[in-house]
């Protein structure tokens, strides 16, 4: 009896995820438009773009830009969708390319190419019996959009936005009953125009156009989520955080306070998706930093009367904070500044591992919110070294994904959390958003693709394939 109850519900959601802009490729094939992530290029360069630090919005011949081939999943669908169901995954993350649908953004006309290479795509992960969970924008804003209205900043987005996701709904009703309205939602604070195509100059006050663009974004997840429900009452419809609580770096007073602040900051997202309005430090702070929204009763309607019907977030590692920091070495993760934990290891690239810290995460977010959760990305970026054929022995990541299972089952069967899915990030090989490396590599399937774009695409199973199988098979319970 103690052991069934320690176990995960049976109808628990295994899978992995990828985006379309970090695999996909093909980015210029049928119809399809230019978005902000295929201007981003590998190199020093791409962290100033992505915080909207660029002069023009045209490709430049000296750049490599990792999206416009990716992995070619675009040509690979069916042969990468073959080894994901011979894993055993029972759901699958994908993103759609808003320019695959609509080239310009809010073309009269969607592009029935870019809609019937979706419909494939969802038909043969309904033929292996693979749920879909997707997200109608990854980091993905119509260039055209940005050239037209300055992407988020103007409310005409929303409209634009709200059709598309009309537009696919429709369609795919049937296919999909799992949506994601925007990705990470609150890198929009940190990264601009990776999160909203925001080009910001020395004239605008940012905080200004950042939370009026995110008003605008919150707006049309609302509208995407009355939207999916008149289409398919059947159909769920979840909200997405770049997640990671905020430990005190000392258990001194300001440091504590300054861990609450920074996780306010970052909820404040999902507190008005999840509850359907702003909350009353978020007003505290436009009025104490004089930004002014443009903000109607109408709105507040919208907003209160379309919550999210569940949380999902991603999980990569803790972040640390105090409120001096100047005294402290910082470390990156996921695109956030930290203190550095003394407590935790750290990858490769310095994002500092903490399994429990997903567990407290879990807890945090369902304790909030009361709304059921979902991990829909969660991985180690690490350098692998195949062997001659392609094979790699990745014992690290199998130990940083264990770890991490433990973690949320703990979170599910000790502290009772209502948890609805597990999908790691980057199932296969892709082009990592953060830095548009190949070598940055989170998958159980090795894409044979090198930084500089060089390589044969060939996919091999690595040894964590064969283990996440067993993992799958076994709800959880075999971890070895």
């Amino acid at each position: 009896m103690e052991r069934r109850k320690r176990m995960l519900p049976k109808n628990f959601l295994w899978g992995g995820a990828v985006a379309a802009n970090q695999a996909e490729g093909g980015i210029l094939e049928d119809g399809r438009g230019l978005s902000n992530i295929d201007l981003l290029p590998l190199g020093p360069d791409r962290m100033a773009i992505a915080k909207g630090q660029l002069t023009n919005l045209e490709r430049r011949k000296d750049y490599y830009y990792p999206s416009e081939e990716a992995i070619d999943m675009y040509h690979h669908y069916l042969e990468d969708i073959d080894l994901l169901a011979r894993m055993g995954i029972k759901v699958f993350r994908l993103s759609l390319s808003w320019t695959r649908i609509f080239p310009n953004g809010d073309d009269e006309f969607p592009n029935e190419a870019g809609l019937q290479f979706y419909e494939k795509i969802l038909k043969t992960l309904q033929e292996k019996g693979i749920e879909p969970l997707v997200t109608l924008a990854h980091f993905d804003v119509p260039v055209a959009l940005i050239k037209k209205y300055g992407a988020w900043r103007d409310r005409r987005m929303v409209d634009a936005y709200a059709r598309y996701a009309e537009t696919v709904m429709t369609r795919y009703k049937g296919l999909v009953k799992y949506w994601l309205t925007i990705n990470e939602i609150n890198i929009l604070l940190h990264q601009p125009f990776i999160g909203g195509g925001l080009i910001l100059t020395d004239e605008d006050k940012q905080a200004q156009v950042i939370y009026q663009a995110a008003h605008h974004q919150l707006l049309a997840s609302a509208m995407a989520t009355n939207i999916a429900h008149e289409i398919d009452p059947e159909n769920l419809v979840g909200c997405m955080l770049a997640g990671g609580s905020h430990y005190p770096y000392t258990c001194r007073p300001e440091d504590y306070l300054e861990a609450i602040h920074r996780d306010n900051g970052e909820y404040f997202f999902i507190d008005v998706q999840a509850r359907g309005y702003y909350p009353s430090y978020a007003l505290k702070k436009f009025e104490r930093e004089n930004i002014h929204l443009e903000f109607g009763e109408s709105d507040k309607e919208l907003l209160r009367c379309h919550p999210v019907d569940f949380v999902s977030f991603s999980y990569y590692c803790s972040r640390t904070v105090t409120a001096f920091e100047d005294d402290y070495k910082e470390t990156t993760g996921n695109l956030f500044k930290s203190v550095k934990n003394p407590h935790l290891s750290s990858t490769q690239w310095g994002w500092q591992i903490d399994a429990l810290g997903l567990r407290s995460s879990l807890n945090m977010l369902y304790n909030r919110y009361q709304k059921p959760l979902f991990i829909v990305e969660n991985g180690l970026g690490a350098i692998d070294s195949p062997d001659e054929e392609g094979y790699v022995k990745d014992d690290y990541r199998i130990s940083y994904i264990r770890e991490h299972i433990k973690a949320f089952k703990d979170a599910v069967t000790i502290d009772g959390v209502d948890l609805m899915g597990y999908t790691t990030w980057g199932i296969l090989d892709l082009v990592a958003a953060s830095t548009g490396q190949m070598s940055k590599r989170y998958g159980f399937i090795y894409v044979d693709k090198n930084d500089d774009g060089s390589g044969t695409l060939k996919r091999v199973p690595k040894k964590s394939y064969s283990w996440y199988q067993k993992v799958i098979a076994s709800n959880g319970e075999n971890l070895e």
